[in-house]
């Protein structure tokens, strides 16, 4: 007789595993925004893995009896005034500016969320110091302060990254302070501190996870943006030092090279797929997520 039940509870959980998996396979279907983020993304991933094996020359290597080569079967993308193939250097370019991306806001999150949290929950006088060092750091242009954080700090690309760290964290902040002021009013909050749940398990196990569909959708739009923020800190010079592959880097040694079009116009394009890529990511979930949005109207 046990037997039986637990084979029928086997039968049971599958069944509702099997049921989930099809919901979430037709909300993706559903989702063009989604699936083009998820592809654009996938691309450059396999890209930035294959990399090794797919680009013909060494990222680094110069041929200066090939230098300023236009696009041919030899150099998919051309040459650029050193005689490196831009298609290597693009190829390899995906495996420095994604984990820019991913590491910038996965240390952002992480900072804004953690700071947030603290200034929602605790309140009081903690709540205002935390607040008004944000509102300080989001009166100035972001780009602009990254580029002052990272003038001072030296050129490099750990500096830029860390510039851009200290740049986007007051959105993250600000963002988890008003999902932890809406949760902690909810009515199974007061009720666990009814019961005498203490207050960190309280944040931790039913206001944070509450509040992580919000800042994943924030991180997967601002995976782009880190990348955008630090190719064009690269492109004046802080970001990416030379021979670096960096695809902001890249733009920038194009900018003298107007009748060279190729130099400048790949890494260009990179960087215009990838931050399409992670937007439409980011809009998807969003919509993915959102049970109101899934469901559409009744």
């Amino acid at each position: 007789m046990n037997g039986l039940l637990i084979t029928r509870n086997r039968r049971f959980t599958i069944e509702r595993i099997f049921a989930r998996t099809q919901d979430w396979v037709g909300s993706l279907r559903q989702s063009a925004a989604l699936l083009i983020g998820l592809l654009l993304i996938g691309m450059w991933v396999l890209i930035a893995l294959l990399a090794p094996m797919i680009a013909p020359y060494s990222p680094v290597e110069q041929r200066l009896s090939e230098r300023l080569s236009p696009p041919s079967l030899s150099h998919p993308f051309g040459t650029d005034e050193l005689g490196r193939d831009v298609f290597s250097r693009v190829l390899y370019g995906a495996r420095i500016s994604l984990p820019i991306g991913f590491g910038v806001v996965a240390l952002t999150a992480l900072l804004g969320t953690t700071l947030g949290a603290i200034a929602g929950f605790v309140g009081g006088l903690l709540d205002e110091l935390i607040m008004r060092l944000s509102d300080a750091v989001l009166a100035f242009p972001s780009l602009i302060l990254a580029m002052a954080i990272t003038a001072v700090l030296g050129p490099g690309l750990n500096n830029a990254m860390l510039a851009i760290v200290l740049v986007l964290w007051p959105e993250y902040a600000r963002l988890m302070r008003g999902q932890v002021i809406y949760l902690r009013e909810m009515e199974y909050v007061t009720a666990a501190r009814a019961i005498g749940v203490p207050e960190h398990r309280i944040l931790g196990r039913h206001i944070l996870p509450n509040a992580a569909s919000v800042i994943l959708v924030k991180a997967s739009l601002d995976v782009g943006n880190a990348i955008l923020l630090a190719a064009a800190l690269s492109f004046v010079g802080l970001g990416a030092v030379p021979p670096m592959p960096e695809w902001g880097a890249m733009v920038a040694a194009a900018r003298q090279k107007f009748f060279e079009w190729w130099i400048g116009t790949f890494p260009g394009l990179a960087i215009l797929t990838t931050v399409v890529g992670f937007n439409f990511l980011g809009d998807g979930l969003r919509d993915f997520l959102d049970p109101r949005l899934r469901r559409g109207p009744r």
